[in-house]
């Protein structure tokens, strides 16, 4: 294994780069600061890669690329990160999504040097978030992300952009509350030295009062960024008003945020508290599906009906952390790369068709399709892949979920057979609104407004960041153990330990299988 600081070096390079670009000399176009941010952005995307090519083991289920410096050891407090299975695809993850977010932003003039600024200082955070191994610095991370996020929305939003901006201040930082009372409950359970560390928070004998009350907790402030339903409102208003490069970001880094909390403190940390808790997550995970679906269907903005659409995928993560299926387990983890990656595809290209037509309403779309064909040729791939599309990575990612609770022995037949009926409800849905979607911006009744607008087709940057999307997705669909192999080892060591905690109750809640107490 290599002892070069990888992961260290991949949160601090981008945060103190974006330090450093207020020094840049820079005529106000941001021609300069932009090529410096993509730089840094590529830069810190080859150092996760090397991180996982030199010092990774896929068959290795514990934490790998590990480094820890001491800061304060009277309380427990230091500097700790490392990669396993759960968190080392979504470093990978958010850092390509970055690199190409920072390629959408090109067209930025309004203030560039503070946009790449918040760029970046996004960057090492959420890095940071899928990367550290404390506690406490695990909630500094995630604050860390939130105030670009805010300034992001604040500054270069729509209309309503204060509004979108304030809702989602508000969700998000007022839910993470809930993961500083949490750490700090743990850190000090049972007396001693206290200690945020995972490995010793995870080794602690908790009641199960204890762990209901934190599992509870925990899953307020990871609900509201997954989001689950009804926790889900600040998504569709900030992406309502969310620039392209900012879509990107909060579609396919933000959310995977919630379930990736999901996997490392609710169901590795609290076992008897999840059992409790799991079947909550399954039939919240149907909700999200069908009540996501069906509104997605009544919008009439393209981009609030992407929103929702994305709540609904999202859904699936939630089923397969509540399972005690590997496979379904396995499904979650790669629905959140596959969603990360197609709704990057989606959100960029709503962001590049408003910059052409100037207009978010569907009603006031249509008839494009013979000016744009490039572009309408990029949508409907991408519509393919969101709808499932046998041979793209939404298809395999949600299939693993469909078989591996569908087999999930540690659930009743009838209750199984009802998710499962429920989800593919949602499953059929999709398709329908994404492809009438399609047919009304580019082959619906031509509006009078745009017939005489001549429109600039598909640009060479937007053809190659959608291209750099596609080519994981297709990947992925073809061959998933691209990506599943890289987790495997971690999955089914989470799921037999919480299996085994649900096989040791002797009175499971309703609708687990009566099974009798291990010995």
């Amino acid at each position: 294994m290599d002892a070069f600081p990888w992961l260290t070096t991949a949160i601090l390079l981008p945060i103190t780069a974006s330090l450093l670009i207020f020094f840049i000399p820079d005529p106000g176009d941001g021609k300069v600061v932009r090529w410096y941010a993509l730089g840094v952005t590529l830069t810190t995307f080859l150092i996760t890669v090397a991180a996982y090519l030199r010092g990774y083991d896929p068959d290795i289920a514990g934490l790998q690329l590990y480094q820890r410096v001491s800061w304060l050891p009277q309380l427990g407090l230091g500097w700790s990160v490392g990669a396993d299975g759960l968190s080392m695809p979504l470093i990978l993850l958010t850092s390509f999504i970055t690199t190409l977010a920072c390629l959408a932003a090109w067209p930025v003039t309004f203030k560039p040097k503070f946009f790449f600024f918040l760029l970046l200082a996004m960057d090492g955070g959420q890095i940071a978030v899928f990367a550290v191994q404390d506690m406490l610095l695990f909630f500094l991370a995630w604050e860390l992300e939130l105030l670009p996020v805010y300034l992001l929305l604040a500054i270069w939003g729509g209309k309503k952009r204060q509004y979108a901006a304030t809702k989602f201040i508000l969700y998000t930082a007022g839910s993470s509350l809930f993961i500083l009372l949490v750490a700090l409950a743990m850190a000090f359970a049972g007396g001693g030295t206290p200690s945020f560390e995972y490995s010793e928070l995870a080794a602690k004998h908790l009641g199960t009062g204890f762990q209901l009350l934190c599992y509870g907790g925990l899953l307020i402030a990871f609900g509201v960024k997954l989001p689950i339903v009804p926790l889900h409102t600040w998504l569709p208003d900030a992406h309502g008003e969310a620039t392209a490069p900012v879509h990107m970001l909060l579609a396919g880094i933000l959310l995977k945020m919630g379930g990736y909390a999901l996997f490392r403190f609710n169901a590795s940390m609290f076992p008897e508290a999840h059992v409790q808790f799991a079947p909550l997550l399954v039939i919240l995970g149907v909700v999200n599906i069908i009540y996501a679906a069906l509104t997605s269907f009544a919008q009439r903005n393209l981009k609030r009906k992407i929103a929702y659409s994305s709540i609904s995928h999202m859904g699936f993560v939630l089923i397969g952390i509540g399972s005690f299926s590997p496979l379904a387990a396995s499904g979650a983890m790669l629905q959140m790369v596959s969603h990360g990656l197609i709704g990057a595809s989606l959100f960029f290209l709503v962001g590049a068709t408003y910059d052409r037509i100037h207009t978010l309403q569907l009603d006031e779309m249509g008839g494009v399709g013979q000016k744009m064909r490039k572009m309408f040729a990029l949508w409907t791939i991408c519509c393919l892949a969101s709808l499932a599309l046998p041979g793209m990575s939404g298809f395999v990612s949600e299939l693993m979920v469909f078989v591996g609770f569908a087999t999930d022995e540690a659930y009743s037949l009838p209750f199984r057979i009802v998710i499962d009926g429920a989800a593919a409800i949602g499953v059929i849905l999709t398709p329908i609104y994404l492809l009438s979607m399609l047919r009304e911006i580019f082959f619906g009744k031509e509006n009078p407004e745009l017939a005489n607008t001549n429109m600039v087709d598909a640009e060479p940057r937007e053809i190659y960041i959608i291209s750099c999307l596609l080519v994981p997705i297709i990947g992925i669909g073809l061959y998933p153990r691209l990506v599943t192999d890289t987790y495997r080892a971690t999955i089914e060591q989470l799921v037999a330990r919480d299996e085994s905690t649900m096989k040791a109750v002797s009175s499971p809640p309703f609708p687990f299988q009566v099974a009798p107490k291990l010995t």
